[in-house]
Parts: structure tokens; sequence; C-alpha cells
């Protein structure tokens, strides 16, 4: 296995780090990568490992830094820049390509380039950390128990905080607006599009739809055609967001964005490690038929960070696997690529419970 070279990209991040310090732990010596020169040798000498600093402008230099990898974790955000030169080059180098977003855009990315990947050889597996392995693998063991099943809501209700990259892309997203699948079309929809009561498994608590990667990936992973993801927020807190409707036009624009930007910088750190010991995640999901049938399901889970670094490195340590060399190339979700058992490969992952 360690004769195949892993690398992790964007390795100075904030979730970088930790999958970096994950892969060490669990035995890998990764190649650490990134844009930041000064960053990346500075963990490369932590570790003791190998360390190459480049840029994603280039497609050439993407090529070349890759050319004797045999997967990356894409750690680098905001990945609606940089998943696509990073899966373009890896389609050329031949190399498996892994990321932790939550971007829709960049789900559907992969999927587009779904031929490609598999004229390579290769795997294209977006969203191997918290977005969206525990809904992922909730929404198949749900179609599993419901084969007829038309539409999907899945939640999650988790006190982590945003690191710094995650409220980046979160503010990239706000001029979009809302995203829900109707009928297999992602549909744009206003921001707190639709509002219930949902008991995530900590009790009853208000919720609304979010944008989330799931409105894209849980269609692939299950073939339900209408999709729609929610988490907890205050009847205040949506009424705020529903006037930002108004003047969605406004947060798109590129002095708006870099301001929001550079205020994040300046305020958001991510969790500190004793923040992440504390904090859990529910996972809800519900199914529904034709015939007016429900069925709801529910698990407890580490904190989104927790268990993004231990399942990054849990796809990474299947894909380099001997055992698991026959694997066709394309895109993936990751409860297709391995199974919907994949999210109790983390530490105190609850069983599941059916309603």
């Amino acid at each position: 296995m360690q004769d195949k070279l892993l690398m992790i990209y964007g390795a100075n991040g904030y979730t970088g780090k930790l999958i970096v310090k994950e892969a060490v732990a669990r035995g890998f010596t990764p190649i650490v990568a990134g844009r930041n020169k000064d960053a990346i040798e500075k963990i490369a000498k932590e570790y003791s490992l190998q360390s190459r600093v480049f840029n994603l402008d280039e497609p050439s230099t993407v090529e070349q830094n890759l050319s004797d990898v045999f997967l990356v974790i894409h750690c680098a955000g905001p990945f609606s820049s940089t998943a696509k030169p990073m899966m373009k080059g890896c389609i050329t180098s031949k190399t498996h390509y892994t990321d932790i977003t939550g971007e829709i855009s960049v789900f559907e990315l992969a999927q587009s380039l779904n031929t490609q990947a598999k004229e390579a050889g290769i795997v294209l597996c977006p969203g191997v950390g918290f977005d969206v392995i525990p809904t992922d693998c909730l929404a198949s063991m749900l179609k599993d128990k419901m084969p007829d099943a038309s539409h999907l809501a899945l939640g999650f209700d988790s006190g982590s905080g945003m690191s710094p990259g995650t409220a980046k892309t979160s503010i990239e997203g706000l001029s979009a607006g809302g995203k829900v699948r109707k009928n297999g079309i992602i549909t744009t929809v206003p921001l707190a599009y639709k509002e219930r009561k949902i008991d995530f498994g900590n009790g009853s608590k208000n919720a609304v739809t979010i944008p989330w990667g799931d409105v894209s990936t849980a269609f692939y992973s299950t073939g339900i055609s209408n999709i729609e993801v929610y988490i907890p927020m205050s009847p205040k807190a949506v009424k705020g967001m529903r006037k930002m409707n108004w003047f969605k036009w406004l947060l798109g624009l590129n002095v708006v964005q870099n301001f929001m930007k550079k205020k994040v910088e300046q305020k958001s750190a991510g969790p500190n490690e004793q923040q992440r010991e504390k904090l859990r995640t529910f996972v809800w999901g519900e199914v529904r038929n034709s015939k007016g049938e429900i069925l709801t399901a529910k698990l407890e889970t580490l904190n989104g960070y927790q268990l993004t670094y231990i399942t990054a490195v849990e796809v990474a340590k299947f894909l380099l696997d001997e055992n698991n060399q026959t694997i066709v190339g394309g895109a993936y979700t990751p409860s297709k690529l391995i199974d919907n058992q994949l999210v109790f490969k983390v530490p105190t992952t609850t069983d599941i419970t059916y309603q």
C-alpha cells in the first residue's frame, strides 16, 4: 500500500492539517502539498514528510505534480474554483481523486466527468467527509428499506463551528439561493424555502431547507428524484434569511464577497480540539412513497470535523488497498464507492433507529 503515493493537497488548511495528522497516525506517509510554501514546508518538517508546492492555475503544472501520485485528497477550497483543475489534472495523470467539499456544483461536476474518469480508470469521489458521508449513508439505508420511495428529506443538527474555508464557501453560495431536487432536477428556490419541525434525535426543533450537497449526491446514491435537506434554525433566524432574498444579487458582488470573506479571516478559526471532543452530530432522514407511507431514520455520530478527518483517511485506505484494485473508474458518491455502512467506521457512531 505504501508504494502508492498519497497526496494531501491543501494540507495547511484547518481540515487539511487534521487529515495529515490522522493519516500519519494510521501509518501513512503522504506528500503534503498546497500553494503556501512556508506553511506546507512547516507541516512537512513537523511530520518528516515529502512536500510539493504548486498552484492549480496551469494544467501542465498540476499534471506534472500528480504524475506519480496514486490518490489525492483535495482539501483546498473554495472548491467551486479549485475542484475542476484538480479533477482534470487527476484524469490526465490517472490519479484517483477525493475531496471534502459539500458544494452541489462540485458533485455535479464530478458526475459530468464520469465518462472521462471511466476512460482514465480513475475514481472521482468528492465529499468524503462530513459532507456528505453520514447523510449519504443514511439516505442509502432508507432507500434499502423503502425501494419505492419518491421523496427524501435529510437533515442534521451539529454544534460544530465553521472553519474559515467552510465559512467562505457558505458566503459564496448566498447569492445562488436555495437548492432542492424536484422530479430529478436540481431547482433553485428562495433561501429558507421550506420550514418544518424535526426531531433530529435530540428533541423537536424548528428547521429550514439549505442547499446541502445531498441535493446532488443522494440522487445518484438512491435514484430518489425529490430531495430536500434541513438544519435547525430559530424562527427569528429564518425570517432574517428570507429577508436576504430581497437583495440576493448584492451578495454576489465581488466587493461584498471580499468584505465578508475578510471578516471571516479575522474571526473564524474553527473549533479547537477540546470543543470538537464535546460536540456530537444528530443525523435524520425521511422517505415517503406514492402510497403516503413514511419511514424515518436517525443516528448520532461525531462532530463534522472529527468525522471528516477519519473518513477522508478511511476512503483513502480503501482506494489504496490492493484488494480493491478492480474498482471501475468513474464518478462515485461515498456510499456507492464503498457501501452505506461506511458511517459506522466512525468511532462512537450509534446504531440506526427507524420509525
